[in-house]
């Protein structure tokens, strides 16, 4: 018994022992697997990426945003910035869309708050008013890129989704516009974080109502923001075992939510919708200028790519061409209105690139290159003296002893430079106004055309009494000759200069030029 005993002991020790060495087998192969996962990114990662690579990729959309210094569209502030400051400071302009009721309040909202955190820091700067909101866009930006990343890597592999993650990165119009204040580029934002989430073959992080209501949230935010999606969600629907249950389950209260919150909003700021009436281009404008311009050079690898890709990303393709062909049908068409299916754009411009072989160094350095030489041009060059006179402005505001008496006329065409959102100061300023005709008479004509048709004209009518002559003018290059007479006879002075670009239009010259009325009491001083 005792040898049994003895025997059992020794048969029960080894077995401990060998259970122990086991769970150090187990520990180690622990630990092997957390060193691995530290290589493949995975341990000390941030949303669901390396660390570094999402430090990297905020650290370039903050460049990417002190480095685009031009103005692209008036929406951009007046639509977004304007809007937040009246908001907040209950002063400012609102454009006819705002007093007609016809946008909603949930996107300017954003940037309200921002305005509020500051001004109840006693933080509200005009320099923190401008960057602070422009900062916010660059990092949400910033994250869209890491889940275009993300979601890639998910499909394919790391290798591809590495070559799409670079053709985003150095999109020169992605980097032009995803740092600016503008429906479009948020729409894009939520573009991009919805498509990771969408059931596409190979993802793992596909979820109907997270996907849906971010595109919801991007309705409400833009109406239009919902015609690349059309292709998407029907394919969704089509694909989907459970229609009913889709429908009633996930679709319609997302739905609801999102449509109450809208409502809600709107109700409280009186708001609603947009509706745009300027300027028009030929059917075909997005095929022959306005999609090649926004790809650029990226335009030869994207047709490659498509020729390329797998068929499971059919749906992209007909995505990119759906929204060019929808947008065509309406009369007005800008660069901006196709921002949002870039991104789409870059999966196969991505994998042409995965497939180069013989060319491909010649191919990075050219794609590099080239945008990055639109991308420096466009947001340090072009267009930038609409913002550099606000600087002027401010000045007046902030290092003028007589501010009381200073005035601004802005004879430029509507909406050219921002307005109170980076003055922040209630300077009396007024600019060309362009209301649209909501009575519908054939003959309408708006105050910045009636101003065009004979600028000398309309001053001399509109400032009959030198009582109300403003301080500073501000006008294109293109205007001075015309109205030299005015100027001269009022003892109107030029004071400062800006470049703004070297594609002058009849309206929009190569420089702005600040004129100042010098009154006999300051010449009597100096």
């Amino acid at each position: 018994m005792e040898r049994d005993g003895g025997g059992g002991s020794l048969f029960f020790r080894g077995l401990q022992n060998r259970s122990h060495e086991k769970m150090k087998l187990r520990t180690r192969k622990s630990t092997l697997y957390l060193s691995q996962q530290k290589r493949t990114g995975r341990g000390g990662d941030l949303l669901g990426e390396n660390i570094y690579l999402v430090l990297f990729t905020i650290a370039l959309r903050i460049c990417n945003c002190f480095l685009v210094q031009t103005s692209f569209v008036p929406d951009e502030y007046w639509q977004s910035l304007e809007v937040a400051h009246h908001m907040v400071f209950n002063y400012g302009y609102l454009t006819w869309e705002w007093t007609e009721r016809l946008r909603g309040y949930t996107y300017p909202l954003i940037f309200a708050s921002i305005y509020k955190i500051l001004h109840l820091l006693g933080k509200d700067s005009v320099q923190l008013l401008i960057w602070i909101p422009r900062l916010a866009q660059a990092l949400l930006s910033a994250i869209a890129d890491l889940r275009l990343y993300s979601l890639m890597k998910q499909l394919e592999n790391q290798q591809v989704a590495r070559w799409v993650f670079f053709c985003q990165l150095c999109s020169w119009f992605t980097w032009y516009c995803c740092t600016r204040t503008l429906t479009n580029t948020m729409e894009t934002v939520l573009t991009i974080i919805a498509l990771f989430y969408y059931p596409l073959e190979g993802s793992k992080f596909m979820n109907s109502v997270k996907y849906s209501s971010l595109v919801a949230l991007a309705f409400i935010i833009r109406p239009t923001a919902v015609i690349p999606w059309i292709p998407l969600l029907f394919r969704h629907f089509w694909q989907e075992q459970r229609k009913l249950d889709l429908i009633l389950h996930q679709f319609l209260p997302v739905g609801f939510v999102t449509l109450s919150f809208s409502l809600i909003i709107d109700r409280i700021f009186f708001g609603q919708n947009v509706g745009s009436f300027y300027g028009s281009h030929p059917w075909h404008w997005y095929f022959s200028q306005g999609f090649p311009a926004v790809l650029g050079t990226h335009l030869p690898f994207f047709i490659h790519g498509c020729l390329l890709a797998p068929k499971r990303y059919r749906i992209f393709l007909v995505t990119v061409l759906w929204t060019l062909l929808v947008y065509s049908m309406l009369s007005h068409k800008e660069f901006r209105f196709i921002y949002p299916v870039l991104p789409f754009c870059m999966v196969f411009c991505g994998y042409s690139l995965n497939n180069l072989k013989l060319w491909k160094k010649p191919a990075l350095s050219f794609l590099f290159l080239s945008n990055m030489f639109f991308a420096l041009y466009t947001g340090l060059v072009h267009q930038r003296g609409t913002l550099d006179v606000m600087t002027n402005i401010r000045e007046l505001c902030y290092n003028n002893t007589d501010i009381s008496s200073a005035s601004v006329l802005m004879m430029m065409p509507c909406h050219s430079t921002p307005y109170y959102s980076h003055v922040h100061h209630p300077l009396p300023m007024r600019f060309l106004q362009c209301p649209p005709d909501l009575t519908g008479k054939g003959d309408y004509l708006v105050e910045a055309d009636i101003f065009y048709l004979n600028p000398l004209k309309w001053l001399y009518r509109e400032f009959q009494n030198d009582s109300t002559l403003p301080t500073h003018l501000i006008i294109f290059s293109t205007l001075e000759e015309e109205i030299n007479p005015f100027l001269i006879s009022n003892k109107y002075e030029r004071t400062a200069v800006f470049f703004h670009t070297h594609f002058p239009e009849r309206r929009t010259g190569s420089h702005i030029y600040v004129y100042e009325r010098k009154l006999k009491g300051k010449l009597n001083q100096t």
